[in-house]
């Protein structure tokens, strides 16, 4: 697997051995022949990144991807954990993603100061004690919205959107689900409870 899908990307070894050792597998079964390649790749990485408990977004992938599209590289990960599931006769192991997985790169993307930044790890942790059903990835960019509104640096949902990969409809429905919770989520010595009436 091209060596710049790692360092554009800032992996280290153990996910580079773990995705190559996966498109060895992929590699000798007969099916793949005639399926976009950089799909397939990117696809590698993506489960290799769950396995070794370093989650990237599809999106982030998909940045380092030579062009494979979201939907193909889902679309391959999907082919190839079926395929891998029937050689190895059981379920494949993909890791659980949590929203703190995201949380920091999507904070330094935006550029939030470091009280933001641990005032949004602190909101998603304690989101975990909810049953919000959605993503990990869309809580985690809802989280940064509230947060960043709560600040004199509000970001724009625009700009969340394109940092975290999640539309501005699901951040928007995502944090319409968060907003009860608000004076559970946010941390008391970043915002009290008259400045949650704020919130829009």
């Amino acid at each position: 697997i091209h060596r710049h899908l790692f360092c554009r990307l800032g992996l280290v070894a153990t996910i580079k051995d773990r995705a190559n050792e996966i498109y060895k597998k992929v590699e000798d079964l007969k099916s793949i022949r005639g399926r976009n390649q950089d799909a397939i790749l990117a696809a590698c990485l993506y489960i290799a990144c769950r396995q070794e408990d370093r989650p990237r977004t599809v999106k982030e992938i998909c940045s380092v991807a030579n062009g494979a599209t979201k939907k193909e590289i889902g679309r391959a990960k999907e082919f190839i954990v079926k395929q891998l599931e029937v050689e190895m006769g059981q379920s494949m192991e993909m890791g659980t993603i949590h929203a703190g997985d995201f949380l920091r790169r999507f904070c330094s993307t935006l550029g939030m100061n470091n009280t933001a930044v641990k005032a949004a790890q602190e909101a998603v942790q304690r989101s975990e004690e909810l049953d919000i059903r959605r993503s990990p990835i869309s809580i985690a960019a809802a989280v940064i919205y509230m947060i960043t509104q709560l600040s004199e640096d509000k970001k724009p949902l625009k700009d969340i959107s394109l940092a975290t990969g999640v539309a501005e409809g699901t951040i928007r429905n995502s944090y319409k689900d968060l907003y009860p919770y608000a004076a559970r989520l946010i941390p008391n010595s970043y915002a009290k409870e008259e400045d949650l009436k704020n919130l829009c």
